[in-house]
């Protein structure tokens, strides 16, 4: 029997604990290895380390905050440390469209939270028949059972009894499948839920159905929310990616890259209409979570949108974002490649074969040639920090196009 003692998430036990991906230390934009080996980050730490590893004003905060008041709840009372972070949060979302925040501990847990809240602002305002939550074919929300459920990829979700009942699923590009389903059901839905870039594959959300969620909304009265856990924070060369789209969502869950990674932190940022409903009935909503905006996570936010700011992030992510259509198209001339997909920092490289085990043997030929990547759906995920320099920029070509090669080279044997 293995000994090891830890469950790591997505391996088979059969690989615990191996040396070359058994992480011991990171700082700016490296993790270094128990083998001893660095390598260059091109996940920003799984999409959480936007301003790089080991940030001194962000690990600062929290340490401060530790020593000063190193827990206090949200149960049946409110904090300072929470009210400045959620006051911080509301500038940068937008404080003439959202009016408070609820804070949660991950992506999937706050998804969790949105569905309860949306079902629950729906039956205050007379629809308690409105409980369907439409998601998108594709799109990845989380793991935890309501998440779980509004993921539209397969990961197995019958195989673990997750009840999809009051779930939907349609097209990111094909608005028709939406209205088709609206048509049929609209007076049961209560919310569409989608991802500015689908997270599994980093597909940008179809233009077509963006321009018609805002109708559709006037005419069926759900509410529309923003799955920013993936490209909030500047990964897309804004704060947030919704800041673009023709009508603004009525509920924003920001989550990677809320703390740089610092604290296990998420929040559902609300609009001032289902603030209202909530204060006209003064409705309690039935959620709570020990650990949530805990004033060292509070420190934590709070830092880093001050960091965001004087780095001058979305900037640099912008910027950074149009330097990678080069190294992208570069590339995909590669034989396994056959080209990209994203925007902004948050891209994939689509690979000729896209059957799992060919993308695993990329990833592992891209760590072994000094580059961590994820793996997508027949594709590469890449999700550098915002704080790459150009020769970072050079090292990720340079270091992805050895692993390529490695792979091509292992295919071929």
């Amino acid at each position: 029997m293995n000994r090891y003692p830890l469950w790591e998430s997505f391996v088979p036990p059969s690989e615990y604990g191996r040396a070359d991906r058994h992480a011991v230390a990171a700082e700016g934009v490296r993790v270094r290895f128990a083998d001893g080996r660095w390598a260059l980050c091109a996940t920003s730490g799984l999409w959480n380390v936007n301003l790089g590893y080991g940030n001194p004003a962000i690990t600062g905060a929290v340490a401060d905050a530790l020593s000063g008041a190193s827990y206090l709840s949200l149960f049946r009372a409110g904090h300072e440390p929470a009210v400045r972070a959620a006051t911080a949060l509301l500038e940068v979302c937008g404080p003439e469209t959202f009016g408070r925040v609820l804070f949660s501990t991950s992506g999937g847990a706050a998804n969790d939270v949105m569905m309860k809240l949306v079902r629950h602002y729906q039956a205050l305002l007379g629809g308690p028949r409105r409980r369907v939550v439409v998601g998108l074919k594709g799109s990845y929300h989380g793991l935890t059972y309501g998440s779980f459920g509004l993921t539209g990829e397969d990961l197995g979700q019958s195989g673990y009894g997750v009840d999809q009942r009051a779930v939907r699923h349609v097209s990111p590009h094909d608005e028709t499948e939406l209205a088709a389903l609206l048509a049929r059901e609209g007076h049961r839905v209560a919310a569409v839920v989608v991802e500015p870039v689908l997270g599994s594959g980093a597909h940008p959300l179809g233009e077509r159905l963006l321009a018609a969620l805002g109708e559709l909304r006037r005419e069926h009265g759900f509410l529309l929310v923003a799955d920013e856990v993936a490209t909030g924070f500047g990964r897309t060369g804004r704060f947030f990616a919704s800041e673009a789209w023709p009508t603004r969502p009525d509920v924003l869950i920001t989550s990677k890259g809320l703390t740089n990674g610092t604290c296990a932190a998420s929040a559902v940022v609300v609009s001032h209409e289902i603030c209202q409903a909530f204060e006209d009935a003064d409705a309690t909503l039935v959620h709570g979570e020990t650990q949530a905006g805990t004033p060292p996570t509070c420190a934590a936010i709070e830092a880093t949108i001050a960091e965001m700011r004087r780095l001058d992030a979305c900037t640099r992510a912008a910027r950074l974002g149009t330097l990678l259509d080069g190294t992208l198209a570069r590339l995909a001339e590669h034989p396994l490649v056959s080209g990209s997909d994203g925007v902004g920092c948050f891209r994939s490289l689509t690979l000729t074969d896209p059957a799992p085990e060919r993308v695993r043997a990329v990833v592992t030929e891209a760590r072994h040639a000094g580059v961590l990547v994820q793996p997508g759906p027949g594709a590469i995920q890449l999700v550098p920090a915002l704080t790459y320099t150009d020769a970072d920029l050079d090292e990720l070509e340079e270091r992805l196009r050895i692993g390529l090669d490695a792979a091509a080279d292992r295919a071929a044997a």
